[in-house]
């Protein structure tokens, strides 16, 4: 062999070197990244403060007519269901985002 293709060899093969080592750290890293990221588990956002809250009953006044107070106790009643609604939807909002329940 001339020392033309000795080169061109020799060429060859560092450079299949070169590639082969930058095709394994760039796995090492991808493989690296994904367990770091599964150790640091997901940080949810803070519940908002109005879906802790709890709707009082409907205060009962002395003298005051029954269906008033039960109008009353109503709205509260849908003020507590429309709260509970918006739960559910921060809690579908938050599967959505960082996978499926248990």
């Amino acid at each position: 062999m001339n020392s033309f293709s000795l080169t061109r060899t020799a060429l060859a093969l560092s450079l299949l070197l070169i590639v082969t080592g930058c095709s394994a750290t760039e796995r090492l890293n991808r493989s690296a990244t994904a367990k770091g990221q599964t150790q640091a588990g997901v940080l949810l956002p803070p519940l908002p403060d109005d879906l802790r809250r709890q709707e009082p009953h409907a205060p009962v006044v002395e003298g005051q007519p029954v269906v008033s107070i039960l109008a009353r106790e109503r709205q509260a009643l849908d003020r507590a269901n429309a709260r509970q609604g918006r739960t559910v939807t921060f809690y579908d909002d938050l599967i959505k985002k960082y996978g499926s329940h248990p």
